[in-house]
């Protein structure tokens, strides 16, 4: 009597997942003709032959573009399931661990100190740089952080950290690496079957993986104290996936350059669609992401042919996979963010020798970087003449004023969300800010640039922070979805940038010169208007004290004392993001010092904000007049870019703090 409906009840998820895999291949099979026709520019089905150009173009551009895809997508979707799998994190991605970012640099490293290296081997750079990323941020997130908010935090930190170096080698060799630019944005592009050949045997593991990792993973879902009693010994496991893993990231990003997303975007939208046991979602993902890069490569041709200009595939996939992550964030909720990273709390009481020493060493920085000089007997000390002082103190003063504007920012923002890693950059106001005054530029050209800058800037800071409030609303503004937002968003700045770039026009040359963080073309005027302006914002939040005192303990309490809540952190964000507009449209985007600076603050003693917000403004104006100097003279006669030196000098120093925390 009961056998009729188990069988039924048996049928149901095998035609379930039937029908599930008989879609995706349907809907890839489509895709594939759609895209053949868009890259041969005709709407027929039929098969150029001949000698034509047709032909030609179908034999060895269009198919091998086709296949490359697939492959390309497979071994991301892939990956992607496999490190999701691993961790029982679905926010764990290649990109959002740094193992993207890891092979670009590694690679292009290679590149340039190995050039023949790097044309046979180049994806064992690319891989060391994955290792060594991924074993950084799984250093700092350690085994309790794995499945939470840490290791996405630590994989952001490293991103804008490796960045921020990538940006710097492009840079310092601009003439030997404006070929890698459509590259690193992810260029699907094939002019014959060289590549294919080259990365179909190195994802043959995969097809290894698809038999012999869901029995590992499966176990690893019942813990690992019963994955080892039942016979898997865990470690070598774990680390041969993760290698499995890295190598076929590696090896895509060698192929095609920085394809992101995808491998974010494809475990979840395998679970999505109904995948629950480990081999049908490493499986299910390989489809999707096939599915989902073969369409974002369909919609970079379309636009291609539309605009009568190259764009990358890598660009086309961070607009699908940025909206992607920000709703995969609202889904995951704030349920891991107990589990945060934390800084050392450092001493209890700022002492007055403390700030003599800032104030001291603030003030013979400045004179030590107006003063050095190279002379035809070598370097040295002597007041500058007229020509140097009018060169100098500009830069000088609007180093220290950006530097002062973003720490005061990091101050304010950490207050008002409760959240200790809120910063300019890190909630992505730098990247939005950046973003709308990369397409002020590219639409209004280099003439109206200065003018328009700092309104674009503004408008792109206020349009982060109204997401940031209508996301972050339902879940309390938890510090998971604030960092997720500014991830998204900085991915959309890295593929806007990289897409610029890709055109080679003087203004994204111009633009790449500002995006690093240059001063070395402020006049006196802008430098005046950024010090008055920076000057007059911080007065106006020394004003509103005791308000961020009292949002500080807590909405409850401040509104319990009469201040209106709403209101006040409605005034005081637009403060930052005043700040952050002023600052970014003349410097560029800087990132770690408005997250650095305030807990270098709280380190020395400064808790109370009465001490923490001039502390912070002191060491922000510190770290910024150091990097200028270090940016002008390490390499002279060249210059390193003032927003590079800081980035690299902070983040640095940020890592490093993660890391002996986590020794410790």
């Amino acid at each position: 009597m009961h056998s009729a409906p188990s069988l039924v009840d048996s049928w149901r998820p095998l035609k379930a997942g039937a029908c599930r895999y008989g879609l995706a291949l349907l809907g890839l099979l489509i895709i594939a003709l759609l895209h053949l026709n868009i890259s041969l520019d005709h709407w027929t089905l039929t098969v150029p032959e001949g000698d034509s150009f047709a032909a030609l173009q179908f034999h060895l551009a269009s198919l091998p573009r086709l296949v490359m895809t697939l492959l390309v997508g497979a071994a991301l979707g892939l990956s992607g399931s496999l490190l999701q799998q691993l961790t029982q994190n679905r926010l764990v991605s290649p990109m959002t661990l740094g193992a993207a970012s890891g092979a670009w640099l590694g690679l292009l490293a290679a590149s340039l100190v190995l050039p023949i290296f790097a044309a046979e081997y180049g994806h064992w750079a690319a891989l060391a740089g994955a290792l060594l990323s991924v074993g950084l941020v799984l250093l700092i997130a350690g085994r309790d952080g794995i499945a939470g908010l840490p290791v996405i935090l630590a994989g952001m930190a490293m991103n804008l950290l490796l960045g921020a170096l990538a940006i710097a080698v492009l840079i310092l060799n601009q003439q030997q690496t404006r070929g890698l630019f459509i590259w690193g944005a992810g260029d699907m592009g094939q002019i014959d079957w060289s590549w294919v050949h080259w990365l179909w045997p190195k994802l043959l593991p995969g097809l290894l993986l698809l038999w012999l990792a869901p029995r590992v993973l499966t176990l690893l879902k019942l813990g690992g104290t019963a994955a080892r009693g039942r016979g898997l010994n865990l470690w070598p496991a774990l680390l041969m996936l993760f290698l499995a893993s890295l190598w076929m990231t590696a090896a895509a990003i060698t192929a095609v350059g920085l394809i992101g997303f995808i491998g974010l975007v494809a475990p979840n939208l395998a679970r999505l669609c109904g995948a629950r046991t480990a081999r049908d979602e490493l499986v299910y993902s390989v489809l999707l992401g096939m599915l989902v890069l073969l369409a974002s490569d369909a919609v970079a041709l379309l636009l291609s042919h539309w605009l009568s200009e190259q764009i990358p595939t890598g660009a086309v996939a961070a607009l699908i996979g940025a909206p992607a992550l920000l709703w995969l964030a609202r889904r995951q909720g704030a349920a891991q963010d107990r589990q945060a990273l934390a800084l050392p709390r450092g001493s209890d009481s700022c002492k007055v020798r403390t700030w003599w020493l800032l104030t001291l060493a603030t003030v013979l920085t400045a004179l030590f970087g107006l003063c050095l000089q190279y002379a035809p007997q070598g370097w040295q000390l002597a007041w500058p003449a007229d020509v140097l002082w009018s060169l100098r103190w500009p830069r000088l003063l609007s180093a220290a004023a950006a530097g002062t504007g973003l720490a005061v920012a990091g101050v304010l923002l950490q207050r008002l969300l409760h959240n200790p890693l809120a910063s300019p950059d890190i909630l992505g106001l730098s990247a939005g800010a950046a973003l709308a005054v990369m397409i002020s530029l590219l639409l209004f050209g280099q003439t109206l640039f200065w003018l328009l800058a700092p309104i674009a800037a503004f408008i792109g800071c206020l349009l982060v922070l109204a997401t940031l409030l209508l996301l972050g609303r339902k879940q309390k503004y938890s510090p998971a979805l604030m960092v997720l937002v500014g991830m998204a968003l900085a991915a959309l700045l890295n593929t806007a940038l990289q897409l610029a770039l890709s055109q080679g026009s003087s203004d994204s040359l111009a633009l790449l010169g500002w995006l690093a963080g240059s001063t070395y073309r402020v006049s006196g005027l802008q430098a005046i208007a950024l010090g008055s302006g920076v000057s007059l914002l911080i007065g106006l939040s020394l004003f509103w004290q005791r308000a961020l005192d009292l949002l500080s303990a807590g909405d409850g309490i401040a509104h319990g004392r009469g201040l209106d809540v709403p209101a006040t952190r409605l005034v005081l964000l637009l403060l930052v993001s005043l700040l952050c507009a002023l600052v970014t449209s003349l410097v560029g985007p800087v990132s770690f010092l408005g997250l650095l600076a305030p807990h270098m603050a709280v380190t020395l003693g400064a808790r109370r904000i009465q001490q923490q917000l001039p502390l912070a403004a002191l060491l922000g104006c510190l770290l910024m007049l150091l990097a200028d100097l270090i940016g002008r003279n390490l390499i002279f006669p060249l210059q390193i870019p003032l927003g590079i030196v800081a980035s690299i000098l902070c983040g640095s120093y940020f890592i490093f703090l993660l890391l002996r925390r986590r020794l410790a």
